[in-house]
């Protein structure tokens, strides 16, 4: 026979009190004293109680709900900043509603229309990196909204995303504390936010070193292909050149095996960092490591996001989530 389900009025029987001084302790309402919540508290828990989440959200007036739009679910970026963000707000008991879909104006106006239709309590919208600005949606909403792994042209919406002027300057700073000084660097299109800001951050480290590029930065596209052809023509104008700054895992990929069929040795004769933490995000943290990389805080972006939400008086504006270093076989 199954169990049997420990109602609130159990929870007040057991504790001694009444049946409204238990829904004050355990929904968080009105005032009481701290002992007596606590009280209550303990007692729900040996019972084994479980609130009944659409009678709580009622009695707050609120849905438990947030709603999540993603540009791309299943893009890997996003999958980390999605599951982070759904075990923090799970942890919380606030359960997720995930439109996927392109944000453009058709999609994206059909996905608010259904979450504002749901009540729900505040948005996240998660993008698929920081190369180019997400539209504004927040004044489409008439609860919090907060943007991850991505920025928008509004200045006063939240937003929690990666550090790219930083994720450069500790690259850089890398290559240099392992001595080396004749260093290039080859990422994506000019045009893109995410390699300007990357290429901009390194820059500065290494003007401040008294040092210049050993080759013009090299601009492509975010390919293992793109660096596998950019680096062949960067060994034969510089023959000497002893690290490469790869502004994504994928592009470093290409650079090193290149590299490595040109003879020479990694990281004896070129050292190599790339950008995203590639291997983890693909496999998991069993796996050994072999490319240097930088971190670029996912896993805190998804923390940070579902955290704030839930806070009043989250600040207007971008916060960024520091990088890491992850020092590896190629550095």
């Amino acid at each position: 026979m199954a169990d049997s389900v420990i109602t609130l009025s159990d929870v007040a029987a057991a504790a001694g009190v009444s049946l409204s001084t238990a829904s004050k302790a355990l929904n968080g309402t009105d005032r009481i004293s701290e002992a007596t919540r606590e009280h209550v508290r303990v007692t729900a828990d040996r019972l084994g109680f479980r609130h009944n989440a659409l009678a709580r959200s009622f009695a707050r007036g609120r849905s438990q709900t947030i709603g999540v739009l993603t540009h791309r679910a299943s893009n890997p970026f996003t999958r980390v900043v999605l599951a982070t963000a759904a075990t923090e707000l799970g942890a919380k008991e606030q359960a997720i509603l995930l439109y996927d879909a392109r944000i453009d104006e058709h999609d994206v106006t059909e996905s608010i229309l259904q979450l504002r239709a749901r009540r729900i309590d505040g948005v996240i919208v998660i993008g698929t990196g920081t190369s180019y600005p997400t539209p504004s949606l927040t004044s489409r909403f008439d609860v919090p909204v907060i943007y991850a792994f991505t920025f928008t042209e509004d200045p006063d919406d939240v937003t929690i995303t990666a550090y790219d002027n930083e994720i450069g300057r500790l690259a850089l700073g890398h290559l240099l504390s392992k001595g080396r000084r004749k260093i290039a660097h080859i990422t994506a299109e000019p045009r893109d936010n995410a390699a300007q800001r990357r290429a901009a951050g390194a820059q500065e480290v290494l003007a401040d070193a008294g040092l210049e590029w050993a080759s013009p930065v090299r601009f492509g596209r975010w390919r293992e292909g793109w660096g596998a052809d950019a680096a062949a023509e960067l060994l034969a104008e510089v023959p000497d050149v002893d690290a490469i700054f790869c502004g994504s895992d994928q592009i470093a990929r290409g650079v090193e095996r290149v590299v490595r069929a040109s003879g020479r040795d990694v990281p004896g004769d070129v050292a190599l960092i790339g950008v995203d933490n590639w291997e983890q995000l693909m496999h998991d943290q069993r796996v050994s490591r072999h490319l240097t990389t930088i971190d670029v805080g996912l896993e805190e972006i998804g923390r940070q996001v579902a955290a704030q939400l839930l806070e009043p008086g989250t600040q207007p504006g971008i916060q960024y989530v520091a990088p890491q270093v992850v020092t590896a076989e190629t550095t």
